[in-house]
């Protein structure tokens, strides 16, 4: 009867611990860009993350451009979206798109800027293959798939396809944004400016140190992804680098400039777009 008595309690004892676990507030953990051991795979395949994604809203896109493919140096080979310049050029603009993949809201963009610019070529890169997502958790699949090795191989088979006479400015949103950057340091002597838009900054101070461009960020105040205090802190690391930086926080959260996207901020999208067009035009004078 004792042991039964004791063995009772014990079990009453966990359950109200349980209950009393269950009652409280889940609390929301989005991974720390700026921390190394938190990779892209890791915060795409975080549930937190993937909620600041809403599902973008259908579009279509209708204008000029084509599609192209052109050679990796790991034997395979990759797609494009080319805005060819009117007249020759060697001045590119290499743009990159949302986790989502190359979809028409990113051709749209890649038409915006090639219309804005004089005589340059304009290049949206397919990051995914092929593959494109429309809800967030396919597109937190797709991000988590793909292959850091990959994703390098296009982004140098992109640069090559532009010629050895070709100079590169880039830019890029969200998941984008990240290989905005990634693609300035890939480019070496050729890069002549880097805009991204709420990408994961790189903070290896070492890997700073070999840009041979300054840097645009354009972000968000209230992104929790990619936090103001991440931004701060890849300020220092360029500054450590002695590279320069120009960060532009707006009062916006992550995505905000991305008209497809249900938190679109039209105000904030217009005066980030000006700025962009504005750096991009004297970095390639275009």
């Amino acid at each position: 009867m004792k042991i039964v008595f004791i063995t009772g309690l014990s079990f009453f004892m966990s359950l109200l611990s349980y209950l009393k676990s269950a009652q409280q507030p889940e609390e929301t953990k989005i991974p720390l860009c700026h921390t190394p051991a938190n990779d892209m795979a890791m915060m795409a395949a975080d549930p937190a993350f993937q909620r600041l994604h809403e599902a973008p809203l259908p579009f279509t896109y209708a204008g000029a451009g084509e599609m192209i493919k052109f050679s990796t140096p790991d034997g395979q080979s990759a797609n494009g979206f080319l805005l060819k310049a009117k007249k020759p050029s060697n001045k590119w603009l290499l743009v990159y798109q949302e986790w989502w993949g190359l979809n028409d809201n990113i051709k749209q963009q890649a038409e915006t800027f090639y219309n804005d610019l004089s005589d340059v070529n304009v290049l949206a890169i397919d990051m995914y293959d092929g593959k494109v997502a429309t809800e967030p958790a396919e597109a937190g699949k797709l991000m988590q798939a793909a292959n850091k090795d990959r994703l390098s191989s296009i982004q140098k088979g992109a640069i090559a396809y532009a010629g050895p006479q070709a100079e590169f400015a880039s830019v890029g949103w969200c998941f984008g944004g990240m290989l905005s950057l990634q693609s300035a340091l890939l480019e070496g002597q050729k890069a002549k400016g880097c805009v991204m838009y709420y990408g994961r900054p790189e903070q290896d101070v070492e890997k700073l140190k070999t840009l041979n461009t300054d840097v645009l960020g354009i972000f968000g105040s209230q992104d929790k992804g990619i936090t103001p205090e991440s931004v701060k802190t890849f300020e220092e690391n360029m500054k450590k680098a002695g590279k320069k930086v120009t960060v532009k926080m707006y009062d916006a959260g992550h995505g905000f400039a991305n008209p497809s996207n249900p938190v679109y901020n039209k105000e904030a999208t217009a005066d980030a777009y000006k700025l962009a067009l504005g750096y991009l035009k004297e970095k390639l004078k275009a």
